[in-house]
Formats: C-alpha cells, sequence, structure tokens
C-alpha cells in the first residue's frame, strides 16, 4: 500500500520560499527582504478593505468587472481584456496550465523571478534558462534558447532580483522575432517604480502583437501584498482562454474593493513613488561609497554584491544584520551567494542599514 503517485515531475517541483520576516528572541526587526511598499497601502484601501467585512457572507463577484473598470480607466486599457488573479502569480501558472505541458520548453532569462521556472515544472514542462549580459536580460540569448517545443518566454521587466530592465526596443525587437504560437509574458510587477523614458510596461506590445500577456500587481508600490492581488492584459483570445482555466472567484470581494480604492488614490502612489526614487539613488551611492557594488536598478530594491573576500561577504553581513534585527535577501538558491537584496524601506530604516554595513566593513578592514 504505497497510495497515489503524484505526475513525475511533481517530485522536482522546488518550494518558493518568501524572505524572512521573523527574527527568534526579537519582538521587531526591520524587514527589508520581500521588496513590500514601506507605506503600506492607501488609506483609502484600508477604508474599502474594512467596508467590505458587512458582505462576507456571499460569494465575490466571480468577473471582478468593477475592478477592471478600474483599472482599465488608470491604464486606459479595455476591462474586457483584463483578467484578475490571486496574485499576478496565478496568472503566471494560468499561463503555464494553458500553453505548456509535458515535452514543451518554457524560457526565463538567468536570475529572473524563481517563479519561472517553478510554474514551467508544475505542469510538467522543462524550464530553459537563457544567459543575461552584466544582470540584464539577454534579447539575443533568449531567441536563441528557442526551439520547436518553446511555448513561453517569460521577462521580467524590471527584473526580479536584479532591478535591471529591458528597453521598449529591445523588448519589441524580441516580440517581433518570436513565433507567433510562443506567448511572450510580460512580468512588469515593478513597473509603477520605473521612470525612465525609454521603458514600457507592456500594454502598446500586447496591441501590437497576438502572442503577448502583461501581468501586473498590487504588492509592490499599492502596498496590498497580504490580499494577493494582480492582473493581466492581453488579446481577447489570450484573457478568454486564461479565463477559462481560472478558479471561480480567485478574486476576493475585499481584495476588489481595496484595489479599486488603491487604483484611484494616486496622491498616495505619487508620494510613495517618490520616496522611492530618493532613496534608490541615495542608497546605490552611499553603499558604493562602502566599497560595495550595486547593480542599477529601477525597482524599489537594490541588488549588494560582495567581494566575498578579508571576510566582507554576502553571508556574513547576512548574520550581521540579523543578529542587530535587520533583514534582507540572501540569494545563494538563485546562484547569488556573493549579493544581499535590499528593498528600500523608511528613512529610519534605510539609514540603519547603512549605518550596520559601515559598522560590518570596517571591522573587517
Amino acid at each position: 500500500m504505497t497510495g497515489p503517485e503524484p505526475h513525475s515531475w511533481v517530485r522536482d517541483l522546488d518550494v518558493y520560499v518568501g524572505g524572512k520576516s521573523r527574527i527568534a528572541g526579537m519582538d521587531r526587526v526591520i524587514k527589508l527582504s520581500s521588496n513590500e511598499s514601506p507605506f503600506g497601502p492607501s488609506p483609502r484601501a484600508l477604508d474599502a478593505y474594512q467596508g467590505a467585512a458587512a458582505t462576507l457572507h456571499r460569494y465575490p463577484d466571480g468577473t471582478a468587472l468593477a475592478l477592471r473598470e478600474a483599472i482599465g480607466a488608470a491604464h486606459g486599457l479595455d476591462p474586457a481584456r483584463i483578467i484578475c488573479g490571486f496574485g499576478s502569480d496565478e496568472i503566471l501558472k494560468l499561463a503555464c496550465r494553458a500553453y505548456a505541458g509535458p515535452g514543451d520548453e518554457v524560457i526565463y532569462s538567468r536570475y529572473g523571478f524563481m517563479m519561472y521556472p517553478i510554474a514551467a515544472r508544475s505542469v510538467g514542462a522543462t524550464p530553459v534558462e537563457a544567459p543575461d549580459r552584466d544582470f540584464v536580460a539577454d534579447v539575443d540569448a533568449i531567441l536563441e534558447a528557442v526551439t520547436a517545443r518553446t511555448r513561453i518566454v517569460f521577462l521580467a521587466n524590471p527584473n526580479n532580483p536584479t532591478g535591471t530592465y529591458l528597453p521598449v526596443g529591445d523588448v519589441e525587437r524580441l516580440a517581433r522575432n518570436l513565433p507567433e504560437d510562443v506567448l511572450l509574458v510580460l512580468d512588469a510587477a515593478y513597473a509603477e517604480y520605473v521612470e525612465r523614458s525609454d521603458y514600457e510596461a507592456g500594454e502598446a506590445l500586447v496591441d501590437a502583437f497576438p502572442n503577448v500577456l502583461m501581468t501586473r500587481t498590487f504588492s509592490k508600490l499599492y502596498g496590498l501584498a497580504a490580499l494577493r492581488l494582480g492582473w493581466g492584459y492581453g488579446t481577447p483570445a489570450v484573457i478568454e482562454v486564461l479565463n477559462r482555466m481560472r478558479d471561480p472567484f480567485n478574486v476576493t470581494t475585499p481584495a476588489q474593493a481595496a484595489g479599486i480604492a488603491a487604483v484611484a488614490d494616486q496622491g498616495f502612489i505619487e508620494q510613495a513613488r517618490a520616496h522611492n526614487t530618493r532613496w534608490l539613488e541615495r542608497l546605490t551611492q552611499s553603499i558604493r561609497k562602502l566599497g560595495l557594488d550595486v547593480v542599477p536598478s529601477v525597482a524599489n530594491f537594490v541588488l549588494i554584491r560582495f567581494p566575498e573576500k578579508h571576510g566582507i561577504t554576502a553571508e556574513g553581513a547576512n548574520n550581521y544584520l540579523t543578529r542587530n534585527g535587520v533583514l534582507l535577501r540572501w540569494l545563494p538558491n538563485q546562484g547569488l551567494g556573493n549579493c544581499l537584496r535590499m528593498t528600500v524601506g523608511l528613512d529610519e530604516e534605510n539609514e540603519r542599514v547603512l549605518a550596520l554595513l559601515g559598522e560590518f566593513i570596517r571591522d573587517r578592514s
């Protein structure tokens, strides 16, 4: 009696592990390990979330129509071509369930988001890693990796955990040169943070090509990570397929209400974005002055590279910070054992990290 056996590929699945949030024996920690907004959600979103409590005995709107209309109004998009999900992760998985399976291949860039190979393997597909160039996705390398078995290309733009991005011209070249039967998924989870004239989250590319899907999230700048709310924009054909695959009532009523209020409160969003822009530059310059390398970022985090000599290592710094109540993200499982990823936090949190990193380096000099 051995019981039921799962598909052969299930046993090879990695389990996604998020950033740490607790330190044993400490009541208060500075958590900068998960790229969360330091300001939390808009007060309007909180009010809307709490106001939804009176209807918890009712099923949510399974089509999330009001939320899709709010997103469409904010971005100038057709609500009929928007799908909402339990986080953008759900939409990534829906794409794999709909378009990939055993014998198929799913391409993603080196140092891309950890969920891409997990999503591919969850349906029995083979994840294929394309090399990057200096922590930036390489369009030529991705195109060279395409075979007759390729079904999906995942591109995080900006990329997590590096914070780098591809200009719209490069992404357009990728879309133009992919076979039409390969779905290009543009994961723009950090799009709201980008302030570059040559960046485009993906809306125009979706309109220009039949095989492009853009995904977005409310977990970052909007500060609604706990509600697991994301959305996607695609052609009518792609969105119709994904809607067939998604679970009914996949977005809760409180999440829908909070999302609608969040996109309407642009004043709050601008404040959060301005804080991030100011500190992104300051952190980059201050950390480099300590003798550490920082990968240029356009998101809400920086990837700090340690020399791994004279005791100045990412692991050592991670342990030192943890002992002092600060949590960053050490990434050895992604081949970045010499790096720590730091989310942009509140003023006092960022200052504390800079001070501790300075102490850590001086103690070893």
